[in-house]
């Protein structure tokens, strides 16, 4: 989905929702967008971890890591485990690491930034809640989508 332009989608849809200005794009898709599937989580990725395994098609993985500087919830294996599953992409408000491998990586990825700590495997996390961040609450079901302009969110497809 190289043809999203997020300024474009807010002029054409004034009433969809902007988050915050907090996020790095990391990914080697520039823009992306797609149905938000949410995962709740603290410095523990089990929850993304088996989410990555799942088909992913014309899904966006939106990962509400509490905004933790304090370790990656993403890294090169599961950024690539999710690629060959066909997401379109992950929105991670918490670090990611392996970030050059990730560049390379078919599949975009926006983060706060990036941090060489892997997360301890607790099994804790919830999947398809609400989350809150950036000014914004993701909805499972919504759509979002995200450029190096920005990410948005929609109640419906654009």
């Amino acid at each position: 989905m190289t043809d999203i332009l997020t300024p474009d989608l807010c002029d054409a849809h004034p009433d969809i929702q902007v988050v915050e200005p907090m996020f790095g794009n990391f990914g080697g898709r520039e823009a992306f967008g797609g149905e938000i599937v949410t995962v709740k989580c603290f410095e523990d990725n089990s929850i993304v971890k088996e989410q990555v395994a799942q088909p992913g098609k014309g899904k966006v993985m939106v990962v509400d890591g509490g905004g933790s500087n304090r370790a990656a919830l993403l890294g090169d294996m599961l950024a690539e485990k999710a690629a060959e599953n066909g997401w379109e992409g992950l929105v991670i408000y918490g670090c990611i690491r392996d970030v050059d491998a990730i560049g390379e990586t078919d599949l975009g990825v926006q983060a706060l930034g990036s941090h060489p700590r892997k997360t301890e495997k607790r099994g804790l996390g919830d999947l398809n809640v609400p989350v809150t961040f950036g000014g914004v609450t993701f909805r499972p079901g919504h759509y979002i989508y995200a450029d190096n302009n920005g990410v948005v969110v929609s109640e419906k497809a654009l």
